[in-house]
């Protein structure tokens, strides 16, 4: 497993990219209200990444499981949809639903991620505990990160947090690496595996991952719809999905998507 470790200068470059995602995803959060459809959302991200003089990472990317690439230049992931959620005309936000955005830019050849879950309008007190619980596991792993740290233990944390609170951890699905390419080493999970155990990230300076924990209400089972895109919970239940990119530091680490 070959981890590269970014430069000064790099992670100034990532922290640029980092920016404008972060910049992005303020804009929808403020516009993602009942009546907005995920198509509007999706062509607001289109065209505040053109005028950034970045590309959009997600779109285009193409998927053995899927016949077309992905449509998107964010992930709307409504509800019960996990991850991978394809930008609509057809689905219109409604007062209760909870939305994640998934969204990342390359800039001068560095790439940015990350996700935000939101409440449209007024909530049930079950979702809203589960996108605190699921943004909770997200801060817990960025108070934790420092050179030096396992990221077994790291995980083993959030992983905690989420089944006490009664909640289950996506295991299909894990963070990345990130630098020039979207995803690089290492594979990054918000849960322990003997897997992770065999082949634990020791934190070390200029190390760039994208931690991105995707919490269910009910079983942490999903299923792929036929677009081969949308994934969705076993139980229909509600997910909600948090992520930063940040960078390992020698004090700990730095977000660099944070606006």
């Amino acid at each position: 497993m070959a981890i590269t470790l970014r430069s000064r200068r790099e992670i100034g470059l990532m922290r640029d990219a980092g920016a404008v995602v972060a910049n992005v995803l303020s804009k929808l959060q403020e516009i993602a209200r009942p009546g907005v459809s995920t198509a509007h959302l999706d062509e607001v991200a289109a065209k505040l990444t053109s005028q950034a003089a970045a590309l959009p990472l997600f779109k285009g990317v193409r998927s053995p499981y899927a016949r077309m690439p992905f449509p998107g230049v964010i992930c709307a992931s409504i509800n019960e949809q996990v991850v991978h959620g394809i930008p609509s005309n057809q689905v219109i936000l409604k007062p209760g639903d909870i939305l994640s955005i998934d969204f990342g830019v390359r800039l001068q050849g560095y790439c940015g991620d990350a996700a935000v879950t939101v409440a449209i309008d007024e909530i049930s007190e079950e979702n809203r505990r589960l996108m605190d619980i699921t943004k909770g596991t997200l801060d817990l792993a960025i108070r934790m990160a420092a050179p030096g740290v396992r990221w077994s233990k790291i995980a083993g944390e959030m992983q905690k947090m989420a089944e006490s609170a009664g909640f289950s951890v996506v295991t299909e699905f894990v963070g990345h690496g990130i630098g020039t390419q979207m995803h690089e080493e290492p594979r990054v999970p918000n849960f322990v595996s003997d897997e992770l155990l065999a082949n634990d990230i020791v934190l070390a300076e200029g190390m760039i991952l994208a931690v991105e924990p995707m919490i269910n209400s009910g079983t942490s089972d999903v299923r792929t719809l036929k677009d081969g895109w949308t994934v969705v919970t076993a139980d229909e239940k509600c997910s909600a999905h948090f992520e930063h990119t940040i960078a390992i530091t020698g004090r700990g680490c730095e977000v660099l998507t944070l606006k």
